[in-house]
């Protein structure tokens, strides 16, 4: 029973994550005019939570291995219970940004130290495989059940109940978690924090993750586009040049000799650079184009969150059979024509159920090359580096989204500008998801390629 509440737990906690970057999106409208958004501004209402998260994971992921597991994950719950009571409270625009800024910063300790303990209390093999198919099932889901639970709460008691939902959930997470897990022991004073290493990674993949986000807007050639690109790759080459001379690097570098590993964060990167984009076209398709509102745009979302968390599960039991490589090659090429059906039957007033056998193909793959990829970058990673590990193959997965969702933006508005007066936005929406469709095409005999890694071997 124990070990059921603990997993029970670590998967609510993948569930927090990932409603909280997807919730918003159907309260953006009503936050806007409740809060006086500008239009320009109020993409940061989601982008603010990407940058920092994706900024800090790195450090987050350190600070599991060094201060401990469970200390880091019941700190980092409360920074989420703390942050959204005070997201559903605010009363200026300013102050919401900051709230989600913070939530980022929460999760990024939560995400890897989520992961580090699941690789640390399940040995590797089928326990912790199972584990993993869990814990993604609720992440996976997480992404499709934000929509409709948003749409839900929005529509009965307004926009700050996406927030306040947060609070007593992620309050029980904490305490749950103090009482679960395994007790991490005195700080270890063996190592240490490399502070300069620390400052100039998440300075610099803050700023990556800024332009990515704020080019697409503001224009690739903009001053605030170059300048921020040039402090970012400054930063990190600053990173780079210590982690060669520290004791105790903040990323050891053992672990990018890790071949597995390495070749893990680019299936992952790809990953959320194709299927995790699609909520956003998905989103801008049912209310824009097709004018639904808030609660019948969450509706939509069900079918694509039930078969998410049934690829997870699939996934996990493929990997038995024919292994992560070939899994994850098979996920992705489910996800290739899931994503090629998917943008042949949007169309202005076509029905729901025309978009059905491309959902169900895509959230099948989805699923499975989720559980897959994390399987992947744990494999043969020692206990001691599972935090950063999963805060190195996390990062891969923000910063992948992040380039992943400027380009398709970029390719969506070209695409509409050169479509019919009339059908520009659908014709953008199509593009992004044939283009989905390529990606996912090209990445499945990239992962077919990867023989020599722990790939194989997980």
């Amino acid at each position: 029973m124990r070990a059921r509440l603990t997993l029970l737990v670590l998967a609510l906690a993948q569930l927090v994550i990932a409603l909280d970057y997807n919730i918003v999106y159907v309260a953006l409208p009503e936050i806007g005019a409740g809060l006086g958004f500008s239009p320009h501004d109020l993409q940061w209402v989601v982008s603010a939570y990407v940058v920092t998260t994706g900024g800090f994971l790195l450090l987050g992921g350190r600070t599991a291995d060094l201060l401990g597991r469970r200390r880091t994950f019941v700190a980092a719950t409360l920074v989420y219970a703390g942050s959204s009571l005070v997201g559903g409270l605010s009363q200026s625009a300013g102050v919401l940004i900051a709230v989600r800024a913070a939530q980022g910063i929460g999760g990024s300790l939560l995400f890897p130290a989520t992961l580090a303990l699941i690789n640390t209390i399940y040995e590797e093999g089928p326990a912790r495989n199972r584990a993993l198919a869990v814990w993604g099932a609720a992440g996976a889901g997480g992404l499709c059940f934000g929509s409709l639970l948003g749409g839900v709460l929005v529509e009965a008691f307004g926009w700050p109940s996406v927030f306040f939902v947060n609070v007593p959930i992620a309050v029980a997470l904490a305490w749950a978690g103090s009482r679960l897990f395994p007790a991490d022991g005195p700080p270890t004073h063996t190592r240490r924090f490399d502070v300069t290493g620390a400052l100039a990674a998440t300075g610099g993949i803050t700023l990556l993750v800024f332009v990515l986000v704020h080019a697409p807007q503001a224009g690739w050639t903009a001053r605030s586009t170059l300048l921020g690109a040039g402090l970012a790759v400054t930063l990190l080459t600053v990173f780079a040049v210590v982690e060669t001379r520290s004791r105790d690097p903040l990323v050891p570098a053992r672990l990018f000799a890790h071949r597995g590993l390495i070749a893990a964060m680019a299936v992952t990167a790809l990953y959320s650079a194709t299927f995790s984009s699609l909520p956003y076209f998905m989103t801008l398709y049912f209310q824009n184009v097709r004018g639904h509102g808030a609660f019948a745009t969450g509706l939509a979302f069900l079918v694509p969150a039930v078969v998410t968390a049934l690829g997870t599960q699939a996934g996990e039991r493929a990997v038995a059979r024919i292994g992560v490589r070939r899994m994850l090659a098979g996920g992705m090429a489910l996800g290739a024509a899931g994503a090629a059906a998917l943008g042949l039957a949007l169309t202005a007033d076509g029905s729901y159920p025309l978009l059905l056998p491309g959902i169900v193909l895509l959230g099948l793959g989805q699923g499975a090359a989720w559980t897959g990829m994390w399987i992947a970058a744990a494999s043969g990673v020692p206990a001691r580096d599972q935090g950063v590990a999963s805060g190195m193959a996390s990062t891969s997965l923000q910063v992948g989204g992040a380039v992943g969702l400027a380009l398709l933006v970029a390719l969506s508005s070209g695409a509409g500008a050169h479509g019919p007066p009339d059908g520009a936005l659908l014709t953008g929406i199509r593009a992004a998801v044939f283009a989905v469709a390529a990606g996912l095409a090209c990445g499945a005999p990239l992962t077919l390629t990867l023989r020599r890694t722990a790939l194989t071997a997980a």
